[in-house]
């Protein structure tokens, strides 16, 4: 009989128990305990507050915390030493790129909840109560008492908590719990719309089944890497690789289970950001809900989810780039070519622009195959870029209606004439349709060049052919809508356009703004990005991960 366990194996040492509490840095820990108090509170809110003063108060408390949340983030950014640092016995690491995806997480969503806030005619975007049968009698009831769902801003909050934990994990059981925080409420608010009530959960089921899946593929990577390298620390499991693997694998026997790992962790980070072919979810959950949840999934949730993407494959797989390059390079090619084409062949706008985030995903993806400190950068600042100019351009979704004003308009037929009609409006959309292109003095010019220059500089010169090509694919359908907005007679008297509010007023505004400053001043943001790394240098070099292994914590 063979055993199990060789002879001459080493037997791992496996840690104490220990009557220490961990010691905290409460400073740093701050944002994600500020967001955390404040999703609590919200919850005592809803249990405790009358009815009628509850949505104020909810509206004022996440603001207040999402705002708190990034002048914490920049106090940070000033006093974080140059290495960074590790949070509660390791597993959570803060450095300066840790930091930009939670200052961009925090603002987004702050814009996001004031598309979530918005209300016309004393209705906001969401069910009146959804506990009850879509059409039932029960549904109609509430619907004339004038209900209000505000328990979607108790989820919004915790939502964030997971987002700005994701890109700060430093083990992968503390990134796979914020994955489930940052998902599962997601799951609940795309079931939340007011109207239209069986898309809105169809698409919540199609998303909570498929998330669950891809889940469960992060979770098995996990356990394969665990095999591999012993540990699910980040500095332990990036050791290992570079060593060939934990103690009791001799002459590289473990290795595949570092591949079965790589490509299972990779399944479920690449479900979030929506590359092929892991995107299915994407144009259905896009198209059914609520077009302010819709935003916030298609800013921060890809922020987010990015940030620990490129946290994976730089520190843990850093060593192992021979491993998951070409894997990354089938999936970026995948992602702009059959989602630029698919993209050419939708009718309905929040689906077009559901396969314009799976396309931009792509163009990301090539940052990260490049494996640099340059395109570490142009990731982050296309993220930034991107998410500004998404929420202008659903803000502008939830405006364009039906004739007699109640339901947002999805055929691309329907928005004819809008340019004529609301010339501002269909003119700001127009700018973001050409940012999303690529066009020269917009921010997706300048984030479309770094990232390709990123890989070009990397020796990934085919992606970025491939990545211009679909650039050119996804040129055409966005020029279209500005045709149909601008050059083609309505039927009829056209669409209805809602008047704009000040918090969508306020967030076109923004997303306008975003775009041109950063399409025509993009220096000043790009220098500050990483500051003090060397041109060339591995992503890993800017990153906490020389802070664990040169004083082996975590």
């Amino acid at each position: 009989m063979i055993p199990l366990i060789p002879a001459e194996a080493v037997e791992p040492e496996l840690p104490g128990l220990t009557e220490a509490a961990p010691a905290l840095d409460w400073w740093l820990l701050a944002p994600l305990l500020t967001v955390f108090a404040a999703g609590v509170l919200a919850v005592l809110f809803e249990a405790f507050v009358p009815a009628r003063r509850r949505r104020g108060l909810q509206i004022a408390l996440a603001a207040l915390a999402l705002l708190a949340v990034f002048g914490l983030v920049l106090a940070q950014m000033a006093t974080l030493p140059e290495e960074g640092a590790l949070l509660a016995a390791g597993v959570l690491a803060v450095d300066r790129t840790v930091l930009f995806f939670q200052g961009t997480v925090a603002v987004l969503a702050l814009v996001s909840l004031m598309l979530i806030a918005e209300r016309r005619d004393g209705r906001d975007a969401f069910a009146a109560q959804a506990a009850t049968v879509p059409g039932s009698e029960e549904e109609r009831a509430h619907i004339m008492a004038g209900s209000q769902h505000t328990e979607v801003y108790p989820l919004v909050l915790f939502a964030v908590l997971g987002m700005l934990m994701f890109p700060a994990s430093n083990d992968f059981l503390t990134m796979f719990i914020a994955l489930e925080v940052m998902s599962l409420p997601l799951y609940l608010m795309c079931g939340l719309a007011r109207r239209r009530r069986l898309f809105s959960q169809e698409a919540a089921v199609k998303y909570f089944l498929l998330g669950a899946f891809a889940s469960a593929f992060f979770l098995f990577g996990i356990a394969m890497v665990y095999g591999y390298a012993g540990s699910v620390d980040f500095a332990d499991i990036r050791a290992a690789v570079e060593s060939g693997g934990a103690a009791v694998f001799a002459g590289g026997e473990g290795e595949p289970l570092l591949v079965m790992g790589i490509g299972l962790v990779g399944v479920g980070l690449l479900f979030k950001v929506g590359a092929v072919p892991f995107h299915n979810w994407k144009p259905d959950v896009y198209q059914g809900a609520p077009t302010p949840i819709t935003a916030l999934m298609a800013s921060c949730t890809l922020v987010a989810a990015f940030g620990a993407l490129l946290r994976v494959f730089f520190v843990p797989f850093g060593g192992s780039v021979q491993v998951w390059e070409p894997m990354l390079w089938t999936v970026a090619i995948l992602t702009m070519v059959v989602a630029a084409v698919i993209a050419v062949t939708q009718r309905d706008v929040k689906r077009l622009l559901a396969y314009s985030s799976v396309v931009h995903a792509g163009f990301i993806l090539t940052a990260v195959v490049a494996n640099s400190v340059e395109g570490l950068a142009g990731a982050m600042f296309y993220l930034a870029a991107y998410g500004f100019t998404t929420l202008g351009a659903f803000a502008v979704v939830t405006l364009v209606r039906t004739k007699d004003g109640g339901q947002e308009v999805g055929d691309l037929d329907q928005w004819a004439g809008l340019g004529r009609r609301s010339p501002l409006l269909a003119g700001s959309l127009g700018l973001f349709l050409l940012a999303f292109a690529g066009i020269p003095l917009t921010s997706g010019f300048i984030g479309k060049f770094a990232v390709f220059e990123a890989a070009v500089a990397g020796g990934a010169t085919p992606l970025v052919v491939v990545g211009v090509l679909s650039s050119a694919v996804t040129a055409f359908f966005y020029v279209r809508i500005i045709v149909v907005m601008f050059f083609r007679d309505p039927e009829g008297e056209g669409p209805t356009v809602a008047p704009a509010g000040v918090l969508t007023g306020g967030v076109i505004a923004l997303g306008v703004a975003a775009t041109l400053v950063l399409g025509v001043f993009p220096q000043a943001f790009l220098d500050r990005l990483l500051p003090g790394s060397e041109p060339g240098a591995e992503p890993v070099s800017v990153t906490v991960h020389q802070v664990t292994a040169a004083s082996g914590e975590g």
